[in-house]
């Protein structure tokens, strides 16, 4: 029994230990149908770290009860991924909970070592939790998590969004990816929106600055041979990448002025300027539950969309992009605001207007967390 367990601790540690970050806000159904598809990760040696972003739906206390073994997963059996979470993992998985202040000081050491004398024979470390207490938005909450992992003995590290369900071996082929180029940029598996046509949400990403475009390689399309192998890319997807940790030591955290979009494109450009490339394997796969966030129309979205878009220019552009970039999207605004007009959405001039003047203010990052709760 010994030289088993030997065997095991030595193998975790010549792959290295990769830390998975899962931000969760009022969406613990989705969390922990996630968590069951992750725990059955046939990656030996990873670390769960799910974060708690000031949820108002019980998600704390109702993703601890699934832990402990006392709530089910509520998926339909009919769904095409409902075998990606089933059978359940054994229970209870033991976790440790921390508040924010003492999670980005790394935690308690002492205490999450009397919890692994309590770990079912497949789960390699305890489960973390951490509330922020409040909602901090995406870069911001999710940095939460690194400062824990950073301070701890991580080799990798995974973020990963919790209305996601992986594919048992996508840790494994993104690790093993990263070592055989010995990359330090952020790796992330093709994504899909539809297990049943098997249509894409991601197989890279584009950016092109200037004008504030955006998008994922071949968003909608279906699934086949084409999308397959490594690539470089512009940006690896929020929804799901790797890296080592040596990344975020290198060129810094998520940037935190961006609350709720874009955050994933600033970290790409930012890793490509420290010569960090961004890749994607397509033959690594996991699913994503899309756009349950909010709607496109809506002036959310417009709101945050505008700002955001100005403040990659003035943050990332080069000079000769951040003019014409700027140049472009005032003459561009008298076409789109005559579009709105005519589809009876001056709502969304009102959003875009209302954007200009918060960006010129210099109102993101703490100016959108205080006032996400009125959607601005």
């Amino acid at each position: 029994m010994g030289e088993n367990i030997s065997k095991i601790n030595s193998t975790r540690a010549t792959l290295g230990k990769v830390a998975i970050i899962i931000l969760n806000w009022n969406g613990w159904k989705d969390t922990i149908e996630c968590l069951e598809s992750v725990f059955r990760t046939d990656y030996p040696n990873y670390q769960v770290i799910v974060v708690d972003n000031g949820s108002t739906d019980d998600s704390v206390e109702k993703i601890k009860k699934w832990a402990e073994g006392g709530q089910e997963v509520e998926a339909d059996p009919k769904n095409p991924l409902y075998y990606l979470s089933r059978p359940p993992v054994q229970k209870p998985i033991p976790y440790i909970e921390y508040d924010k202040k003492t999670a980005e000081a790394g935690g308690l050491p002492e205490k999450e070592k009397l919890l692994y004398e309590k770990l079912p024979k497949d789960i390699p470390h305890p489960m973390i939790l951490i509330q922020t207490g409040e909602n901090l938005g995406f870069a911001a909450g999710n940095n939460v998590g690194i400062k824990y992992a950073m301070e701890k003995s991580i080799d990798y590290i995974c973020l990963l969004n919790n209305d996601t369900i992986v594919t048992y071996n996508f840790l494994t082929v993104l690790v093993n990816t990263l070592k055989d180029f010995k990359s330090l940029g952020p790796i992330s598996p093709k994504i899909l929106k539809d297990a049943e046509i098997k249509s894409i949400f991601y197989a890279g990403g584009w950016v092109k600055i200037w004008s504030g475009r955006w998008g994922y390689i071949g968003y909608g399309k279906k699934d086949d041979l084409y999308f397959s192998g490594v690539r470089q890319t512009d940006f690896a997807s929020g929804a799901c990448f790797v890296c080592r940790k040596e990344l975020f030591q290198r060129i810094g955290l998520l940037d935190e002025d961006f609350f709720f979009s874009n955050e994933e494109m600033a970290f790409g450009i930012k890793a490509k300027k420290f010569g960090c490339a961004p890749m994607v394997n397509l033959n690594a796969v996991i699913y994503h539950k899309e756009g349950i966030s909010y709607e496109n129309d809506s002036y959310f979205r417009r709101y945050f969309s505008t700002k955001y878009r100005l403040l990659c220019l003035k943050k990332y552009a080069s000079l000769p992009q951040r003019f014409f970039g700027y140049v472009f999207f005032s003459f561009s605004r008298i076409y789109k605001f005559l579009v709105y007009l005519k589809l009876g959405q001056g709502f969304l001039i009102k959003a875009e207007l209302k954007a200009i003047a918060d960006f010129l203010k210099g109102q993101f990052g703490d100016y959108d967390r205080a006032n996400a709760k009125t959607k601005l």
